[in-house]
């Protein structure tokens, strides 16, 4: 229902797009999100986005170099990483809620992650 792609090996103060495709029935009307889980550490919040894409929210690591949207239109959502730094290595993952907007909480449906490493 989920499935996250983009991932890849970047050097630092690079950039990459990460992109989730999702079922209608699950991307519809709900607000969708990235988390991350590096090697050892437990999954955080990265960012999400509103079901009609009107509200973003962004963990305080990625603020304003991380970008949030969707195109409802595709069922597709996308994170715009800038400036990668090392600490920015994880395997991603996307996720929906069940309700039509969340700051990071209350996810409930989960895709397999796709791995993005930076190297310094």
């Amino acid at each position: 229902q989920l499935q996250a792609s983009g991932g890849g090996l970047v050097q630092a103060g690079g950039s990459l797009r990460l992109s989730c495709a999702a079922s209608r029935r699950t991307s519809s009307n709900n607000a969708m999100g990235w988390f991350r889980q590096a090697p050892g550490k437990e999954r955080e919040f990265v960012s999400a986005i509103s079901w009609n894409g009107g509200s973003t929210y962004y963990a305080d690591s990625v603020k304003g170099r991380f970008t949030i949207s969707r195109d409802n239109a595709k069922n597709t959502m996308y994170l715009q990483m800038n400036s990668l730094k090392s600490e920015d290595t994880a395997v991603y993952y996307c996720a929906a809620s069940r309700f039509p907007v969340t700051s990071g909480k209350d996810f409930h449906y989960w895709g397999q992650g796709t791995q993005v490493t930076v190297s310094s």
